[in-house]
C-alpha cells in the first residue's frame, strides 16, 4: 500500500533541488528569470510541441542535452526565441555557456523559455542576471511567478509518497482514502517505511491546445525511478492531462514538460509513482485551463460509447476547442445544437438517432428527442464555475471508448490580453 501526501514547497520540497526567481529586466517590474538547480546530476526526459516551428531552446536540448545528465534549467519569460533561426540557437549556447563559467559545478544546463515569437533573446541582460543567483535558494515561489506571461496566478504543486518496503505489486489497492491525506497527518508518528518526493511548477494560460498543451512544466523527483519508466510513465501520463485541455485551440512553439530525477530517496514503486505524477499533471493542467486568458469557466467534455477510443479522443478534443460552443459557454447559453454540429464535423461515426446531449445532469437532446423545457435548467447548471458536458455518442458499448477532454469559455478579455500581447 502508499499514501500520496501533499506537502509544502512546491517544487524545491524535493531533496537536493533549489530554485529561485529573479528581475534581468526583460519585464518592466516583474520577476522575469527563473532556474532550477540540483545538486546532484539527474536523469532527465523530456516532451516537446509538436509545432512545427520548435523554438531554439527546444531545438539545442535536443542537440546538445538529450540523452546526458543535467542539474540545472534556465527559464526566461517575455522572449520565447523561436523562429529566430541559427542566431537563436547560438544565442542560447553562448547564455548557457557563460552560466557554467560563473558556476563551474553546473553540467549540461537546459534552457527553456516563454514570450513573444520572432524576437532575439536580450543576451547581456540575462547573462547579468547570473550575479543574483543563489544556488542554495529554495524559493519556490520566485521561482513559479518569474515564469509567468499572461498567467493570472502561479501553478505549483508537491507530494510525498510513502510507501512499505518490499511491497509486491499485485498487492497494491488504490482507494480515495489512500492517495490523498490530510495535511495534519504530515506529522504523524506512524509514517510509513520509505519514501519520495515528486514536485511540479507550471505556467500556461494562452496558446493551449490539447496537442501536449502545457506551455511549459517542469517535474522534480527523488524516486529512485528507472530511465525508461520516466520516459514511458511521463507519455502515458500526458494523455489524460496535459494532452487533453484546451483554451483557444493554437499549440506553442514552446511547450515543453521536463522531468528530472536525482534518486537521492532510493525508493520506487512505479505503481504509486504513476498515481502521484499523473495527479499532479492533472493538477496543473486544470490549473492552466483556469487560468485561461479572459476565462471565466472550467469545463469538462466527455464523450462516451464512441466507436473506438480514438474517436472518443477526436470527438472530446474538438469539442474543447469549439470556437462557437466556447462563445456560447462564456454566454451561458445552453445551445446544445453547436455541440451536435462540432460533433457532427469531426469526422468520427455518429447517428442521430443514438446520440444523447446533458449539460449537467439536465438532458437536451437524447435519442432525436428534443428537450426544450430543460433549456432554463441547463443555463442554471452553465452559471457555475465548473461543469460537465456529455455526450453519449451510442456507437458502442465499449468502455474504453470514452475520453474526457477539458476547456474553458473564451469572452471579451481573450480579446484584449491577445490584441495587445506584444506591448
Amino acid at each position: 500500500m502508499f499514501d500520496i501526501i501533499p506537502i509544502k514547497g512546491g517544487i524545491s520540497a524535493v531533496n537536493g533541488i533549489y530554485c529561485d526567481g529573479v528581475k534581468a529586466g526583460l519585464k518592466k517590474y516583474e520577476l522575469d528569470i527563473a532556474f532550477i538547480y540540483s545538486d546532484t546530476l539527474c536523469d532527465v526526459e523530456a516532451i516537446f510541441t509538436n509545432n512545427k516551428f520548435r523554438a531554439a531552446p527546444i531545438l539545442h536540448y535536443l542537440k546538445n542535452v538529450k540523452n546526458k545528465q543535467s542539474n540545472f534549467i534556465l527559464i526566461n519569460t517575455k522572449n520565447a526565441n523561436a523562429m529566430t533561426g541559427d542566431r537563436g540557437i547560438r544565442d542560447v549556447d553562448e547564455i548557457l555557456s557563460s552560466l557554467k563559467a560563473r558556476f563551474p559545478n553546473i553540467t549540461n544546463p537546459i534552457m527553456s523559455s516563454t514570450g513573444v515569437i520572432g524576437q532575439y533573446l536580450l543576451k547581456e541582460k540575462i547573462i547579468n542576471s547570473f550575479s543574483l543567483f543563489n544556488l542554495e535558494s529554495k524559493n519556490n515561489i520566485n521561482a513559479s511567478n518569474a515564469i509567468l506571461t499572461t498567467d493570472r496566478f502561479s501553478k505549483e504543486i508537491a507530494l510525498r509518497v510513502d510507501l512499505e518496503d518490499n511491497l509486491d505489486q499485485s498487492d497494491i489497492k488504490i482507494t480515495d482514502s489512500q492517495i490523498i491525506k490530510n495535511q495534519a497527518d504530515l506529522n504523524n508518528e506512524n509514517k510509513k517505511d520509505s519514501s519520495f518526493t515528486i514536485a511540479a511548477m507550471a505556467k500556461g494560460a494562452g496558446m493551449i491546445e490539447p496537442n501536449l498543451a502545457t506551455m511549459l512544466c517542469f517535474i522534480t523527483t527523488d524516486a529512485d525511478i528507472p530511465k525508461d519508466d520516466m520516459k514511458e510513465l511521463l507519455q502515458t501520463c500526458s494523455i489524460n492531462t496535459f494532452n487533453a485541455i484546451s483554451v483557444d485551440g493554437d499549440t506553442s512553439t514552446n511547450d515543453s514538460i521536463f522531468l528530472l530525477t536525482n534518486r537521492k530517496s532510493k525508493a520506487y514503486n512505479k505503481e504509486a509513482f504513476k498515481v502521484a505524477l499523473e495527479m499532479i499533471m492533472k493538477k496543473l493542467a486544470i490549473d492552466i485551463v483556469s487560468d485561461g486568458e479572459g476565462s471565466t469557466k472550467v469545463v469538462a467534455f466527455e464523450v462516451k460509447n464512441a466507436l473506438n477510443k480514438n474517436e472518443a479522443i477526436t470527438c472530446a478534443k474538438a469539442l474543447s476547442n469549439s470556437l462557437l460552443l466556447k462563445t456560447a459557454i462564456f454566454g451561458g447559453d445552453p445551445n446544445w445544437g453547436r455541440i451536435a454540429s462540432t460533433i457532427g464535423s469531426c469526422s468520427i461515426s455518429v447517428d442521430d438517432r443514438k446520440l444523447k446531449i446533458y449539460i449537467g445532469e439536465v438532458p437536451l437532446y437524447e435519442c432525436q428527442k428534443i428537450y426544450f423545457e430543460n433549456e432554463e435548467a441547463a443555463a442554471k447548471v452553465m452559471s457555475k464555475d465548473s461543469f460537465k458536458i456529455t455526450c453519449d455518442l451510442g456507437m458502442s458499448e465499449d468502455k474504453e471508448a470514452t475520453f474526457i477532454a477539458y476547456g474553458c469559455d473564451l469572452g471579451y478579455k481573450y480579446v484584449e490580453i491577445n490584441s495587445d500581447y506584444r506591448s
